[in-house]
């Protein structure tokens, strides 16, 4: 770091390479003692691989749907979860690897649609079971117990669109393919309380999204957390539910900078106490 020293790193930086990529940046600012935003790497790592994550909550009263793992295609035959299940990669993010096809309803579409996975992503497949009901994320921001829910948002898709799931495609195109609504119903808020469990659980820090759906009871399961949560002003889901829970751009970016700031005991910038 040529000696250059910040009072805070504010990074979304992904990482390279492997299931721990995005705890890459946050253990460089460890190792060099420097103060920066968001999770720390034990949870971006922990987080990024989806059945590490399931565990972690599960052990602390979080419910997630029964999963397996498939680190091999013929894994698929020893799977004893009822059908239908849900395929995807296991440290992903964006939806990538998330499709019709990921839907599966027998023990020869499983073993196909993981070897699909797991030649094209060159990591494991995860599979759980399918949940038809509603699906949300949560945002959050704070850090232990003063972390609040800033909003619960309903994600739709669009009934005419070909694939029904909120898939990478449909992410990207979410203007044209996706629904969204600020939630606040008992469901909503049941969904919210969970998340917010599975964020303490995971040690999530300063702010994460975190994307639940509900089971044929209409119970919510946590599905994943996103502990560096895209921040785009108008196309990332954190930016547009605080945006529908009537949170300005500037009020987000400067409540988990100031959220940060505390955990260090950092004085705030005139500007970020102001927005």
């Amino acid at each position: 770091m040529a000696g250059e020293r910040w009072d805070l790193v504010f990074s979304i930086a992904e990482g390279l390479r492997g299931r721990a990529r995005e705890a890459q940046v946050p253990a460089l600012c460890e190792l060099f003692g420097q103060p920066y935003v968001f999770s720390d790497p034990l949870t971006m790592a922990a987080t990024l691989d989806k059945a590490a994550a399931k565990r972690l909550v599960r052990d602390q009263g979080v419910p997630t749907a029964d999963f397996a793992l498939l680190r091999r295609p013929e894994d698929a035959r020893a799977v004893t979860l009822g059908y239908p299940l849900f395929v995807k990669p296991v440290a992903e993010g964006t939806g990538k690897g998330c499709e019709a096809a990921s839907i599966v309803h027998d023990a020869r579409a499983l073993e196909l649609s993981a070897a699909r996975l797991i030649g094209r992503f060159d990591q494991p497949a995860l599979a759980e079971a399918f949940l038809p009901g509603r699906e949300f994320t949560v945002g959050i921001l704070g850090n232990a117990e003063a972390a609040a829910v800033i909003g619960v948002l309903e994600i739709v898709v669009r009934a005419e669109v070909e694939d029904p799931v909120y898939s990478f495609t449909n992410k990207e195109e979410c203007e044209s393919r996706v629904i969204y609504r600020l939630a606040d119903d008992a469901t909503a808020r049941l969904a919210g309380r969970l998340a917010l469990d599975a964020y303490r659980a995971l040690d999530c820090r300063d702010a994460a999204r975190l994307d639940m759906r509900c089971d044929a009871g209409g119970i919510p399961l946590f599905l994943e957390a996103n502990p560096i949560a895209g921040l785009h002003p108008t196309h990332s889901d954190l930016p547009i539910l605080a945006g529908l829970a009537g949170w300005s751009y500037d009020r987000l970016i400067g409540g988990i900078v100031e959220a940060a700031a505390a955990r260090y005991g950092l004085g705030l910038p005139a500007a970020v106490a102001a927005a």
